[in-house]
């Protein structure tokens, strides 16, 4: 007989990627205090979430997920999460506009603060130390004693989680959201560009659109869909004694539903189907995302789809391949054949930036924004030649004037990039590039 899950059934596998917590006593202390408290999100929201991806796995809307690379507890505020939500809302209405389908909000957001990484430690001027692994484990100080991982961060990350959640909702239900703001969404230095330009274009066509359907007698104000967004959280299930903790069975289905975030992701490093990560999030009934870099096999991938969707429903997995731009017309057919011919029903997604990352002379991480249009257009181009839907994007991004990523109509530089560099971990899009981005997008989705 198969053993029941239940929300510590991952701690029975081999667990990648997990902080080297110097005192598991005070960690279990944190941690039980953690299940004690509220859900973050709720199970109905997550099924409606499942519910809407379903329609992206069909062709009938499309995918936009983004966001920070890892978000700080540095730099929190309402004026960040504000621009942030504003860059992602102009994204969105650039694709339904170009696309005529729904757009599919889902951001990077009020919980994403770990980061995996390639190595265990790392030099600092010269010293070796424990790496960085986001502010959910530890600080970006470049000390033994910062860089030490510490239990009481996984409480400040839920309360900050929370914080941000209840800014967002009264954001996009409390009127910020209203397509009669869609001119306001355009921040200064985005607006004065030639891609903010053309946004206030479309922007203005909206507007007729507005005025045209109130001529006809259409009520506009009773149309919730004009005045709100759905939006939803999501991060990497990374740190997987956090997910256990936030984990809770619904008085409603009595399913388990992880309550951290409305959808959370497995990346590419701990993807391995008999892994601690497959084992967890296979249990809960969240819609649930998993990275594929060019190595990934189509075997891997259909086996990753029979344990983490073995009942075939609509928009509970979406696969995002992070291939490169080099790779992703090469790599990724065969996965999309496979698992079209499984009869799989996944929502297929692109992230264009992790596999386009490199190191700039400065020392700085860096991307180039044509490789990451580059990997779209291939993106693109894979699913055309196989018949099926290219179901969304995944991108990192700010809501700042940053200087982290190459090129873009405003030609960031090499020399640029010390001016404004302000990640945390990964090189972010700027508002301009951002917008540049959706419209590029845009133009595929239309063609």
């Amino acid at each position: 007989m198969t053993t029941p899950w239940d929300p510590r059934s991952w701690r029975d596998h081999p667990a990648a990627q997990q902080p080297d917590w110097p005192d598991e006593a005070a960690l279990e202390r944190v941690l039980k205090q953690m299940s004690t408290l509220p859900p973050l999100v709720f199970a109905g929201e997550a099924r409606a979430l499942t519910a809407t991806l379903g329609d992206v796995s069909a062709g009938r809307a499309f995918l936009l997920q983004a966001g920070d690379c890892a978000e700080s507890f540095d730099s929190f505020g309402a004026d960040s999460i504000r621009d942030k939500l504003q860059v992602i809302l102009q994204i969105a209405v650039v694709l339904t506009y170009s696309s005529g389908v729904p757009t599919v909000k889902v951001g990077r957001i009020a919980g994403q603060f770990a980061k995996p990484r390639s190595s265990a430690t790392e030099r600092v001027g010269g010293v070796e130390l424990p790496s960085f692994r986001g502010h959910l484990v530890n600080d970006i100080a470049p000390t033994e004693a910062a860089r030490t991982p510490e239990p009481e961060r996984l409480l400040q990350a839920y309360h900050q989680s929370s914080s941000t959640l209840n800014l967002l909702r009264a954001f996009t239900k409390g009127g910020f959201a209203d397509l009669g703001r869609i001119h306001a969404w355009n921040q200064d230095f985005v607006a004065s560009s030639r891609e903010g330009q053309r946004y206030e274009r479309l922007a203005d066509e909206i507007d007729r659109a507005m005025r045209f359907m109130k001529a006809c007698g259409v009520d506009t104000t009773s149309q919730p869909a004009l005045h709100e967004v759905d939006f939803f959280t999501s991060h990497e299930a990374l740190v997987l004694g956090y997910e256990e903790a936030l984990t809770r069975r619904d008085s409603l289905t009595g399913d388990w539903y992880d309550c951290s975030a409305h959808m959370l992701w497995i990346g590419e490093r701990t993807r391995q189907p008999d892994g601690a990560h497959v084992a967890f999030l296979c249990g809960v009934d969240n819609p649930i995302g998993c990275k594929l870099g060019p190595t990934a096999t189509a075997a891997e991938v259909i086996e990753l789809c029979e344990r983490l969707n073995p009942e075939r429903i609509p928009g509970r997995l979406t696969l995002i391949a992070r291939m490169g731009a080099g790779e992703v017309e090469r790599a990724l057919p065969p996965l999309l054949a496979a698992v079209r011919e499984s009869g799989h029903p996944v929502v297929w997604a692109c992230d264009p930036m992790h596999g386009n990352t490199f190191t700039a002379s400065g020392g700085q991480k860096t991307r180039r924004f044509d490789e990451i249009l580059r990997e779209i257009a291939g993106f693109f181009a894979a699913h055309e030649a196989e018949g099926t839907w290219p179901g969304g994007v995944h991108v990192e991004l700010t809501g700042d004037d940053v200087t982290e990523c190459l090129g873009g109509a405003e030609e960031i530089l090499d020399s640029d990039l010390g001016a404004r560099y302000e990640t945390m971990c990964d090189p972010r899009l700027n508002g301009r590039q951002s917008v540049d981005l959706a419209f590029h997008v845009g133009e595929l989705l239309r063609r």
